[in-house]
């Protein structure tokens, strides 16, 4: 066996976990207990698997071992949902209290697609109320936390699949994301993610009594977060699996037309006047010297319209947020977060009337310079966040609470605004006052590329050790 797989079988990768399933060299049954004793040792202090269905992994484990053949590339690979998407005859909560009776009638196409490729689904994660929080705390579920320690927040609203991945519950973990709520967990985390843009995934839940609006239906996108790049590789292609309830899913191929090296990236390190920590320039500086060693055509370039992108992006979500979800909010959401909602508005007032359908309108505008400086620069190096992660409940401080969380995430706005892939990766681990944690980047990238990103970041983290070795030992 390979070096990787020398470890307890739940510190292995997607990748080495098929490849052993494949060749009948380890059996899912093995790998499903395996993974679900490391849950039931490390979730009590995590809260971030919320609903275990072990005994339906155990069964369907034992379905596989049965085959005559692998089912498919996930054959055995274990796998967690996050509780906002439906998965037939469990709850889809959204973190909502007044949810928790809602039980999905069918499988959301990205269940029904894992499921196909043959992975196995262990538990159900936590997401904060509405899933509109870049930390995870509900009266509902209760607060998830950070393997890297509670001076951390574990990042929202894929918190519970952020968690969960990094602390060996699972290779892989479902999670979507609307205005980053992949790739904010996997900054806190230290989790490897792409987020998949417009049309890549197909989506939908079964259980929805009404169509989301149109804003949230562009720039809301469903993924997974690894540890590695590799196992998006792996993974990815089984999620964009057609499904015929998403009428606007793009049915390409995950591999596109192979680049014409060297492959050139821009690299910004735009503040947008805020401030640029010395961790996160590190971070760059890191991913730049790596992507240049690996062949890569490296520059630095400024994108075009970055902050106005960001900031017209989320006032025109907030717009639609207000006027469709914001009598549900209020009327089934708790105190903390109405007051957080209230400080997003203030922060971004929210696009009404005419005004809110002209800024759609000017979505294209954006977009189209987007695309236009892609064609020069396939990939885009930027910050994600411009200082290290906050702790637990900052957003829920006030005003400066929610700008510290939320306030100065334009580079990850732009992306979903946009409808443009973009992945993030840790490059190192900075040892700061409050404790550990890592620090990372993101990488966009030219619309259906995704392939093209998750290359980049392997060629990253070929070069750079993972983090989740050192989270283990630390963890104990």
């Amino acid at each position: 066996m390979s070096e990787p797989t020398s470890r307890p079988l739940w510190q292995w990768s997607a990748t080495d976990i098929a490849r052993a399933t494949h060749a009948g060299e380890i059996t899912a049954s093995e790998v499903t207990e395996a993974i679900l004793a490391r849950m039931d040792a490390v979730n009590p202090a995590l809260n971030a698997v919320v609903e275990s269905l072990a005994e339906e992994a155990r069964a369907e484990a034992a379905a596989l071992d049965a085959s005559d053949a692998p089912k498919g590339p996930l054959h055995g690979v274990p796998v967690t949902i996050k509780v906002n998407v439906d998965q037939k005859g469990h709850a889809t909560t959204n973190g909502v209290a007044a949810l928790k009776d809602l039980i999905a009638p069918d499988d959301a196409p990205v269940v029904r697609n894992l499921k196909a490729a043959g992975a196995l689904i262990i538990g159900r994660t936590n997401t904060p109320e509405f899933s509109f929080r870049a930390d995870t705390d509900t009266p509902l579920h209760g607060r998830t936390y950070n393997p890297w320690g509670r001076h951390l927040s574990a990042g929202g609203s894929s918190g519970g699949a952020g968690s969960a991945v990094m602390a060996g519950i699972g290779p892989l973990a479902h999670g979507n994301d609307i205005g980053g709520s992949l790739r904010f967990p996997a900054s806190a985390n230290g989790a490897v993610t792409v987020k998949p843009g417009l049309g890549r995934v197909p989506a939908w839940n079964p259980s929805q009594t009404a169509e989301r609006g149109l804003l949230a239906q562009s720039m809301s996108v469903q993924g997974l977060l690894a540890r590695s790049a590799k196992d998006l590789h792996l993974s990815m292609p089984a999620l964009i699996a057609p499904d015929a309830r998403d009428p606007f899913h793009v049915p390409l191929p995950w591999r596109g037309a192979p680049p014409v090296p060297p492959i050139k990236v821009a690299v910004t390190r735009d503040d947008f006047g805020f401030g640029l920590h010395p961790e996160v320039a590190t971070a760059i500086d890191k991913a730049a010297s790596a992507l240049s060693d690996a062949g890569y055509d490296v520059t630095e370039v400024e994108p075009p319209l970055a902050f106005e992108t960001g900031e017209e992006g989320y006032r025109t979500l907030l717009g639609e947020v207000k006027a469709l979800m914001g009598p549900d909010i209020a009327a089934y959401g708790s105190k903390t977060v109405n007051a957080i909602f209230d400080a997003y508005f203030e922060l971004f007032p929210p696009y009404e009337g005419p005004d809110l359908l002209r800024a759609m309108a000017k979505r294209s505008h954006y977009a189209r310079a987007w695309s236009l400086f892609l064609q020069d620069y396939p990939l885009v190096l930027t910050p994600f966040l411009l200082k290290p992660f906050f702790h637990a409940g900052r957003d829920a401080e006030g005003l400066d609470g929610a700008r510290d969380a939320l306030g100065q995430a334009h580079w990850s706005f732009i992306m979903n605004f946009t409808g443009l892939p973009a992945g993030n990766l840790p490059t190192h681990i900075a040892d700061l006052p409050e404790g550990p944690q890592p620090i990372g980047v993101q990488i966009a990238g030219q619309r259906w590329r995704e392939d093209l990103i998750v290359d980049a970041m392997r060629a990253i983290e070929e070069r750079i050790p993972p983090v989740c070795t050192t989270l283990w030992e630390r963890m104990g």
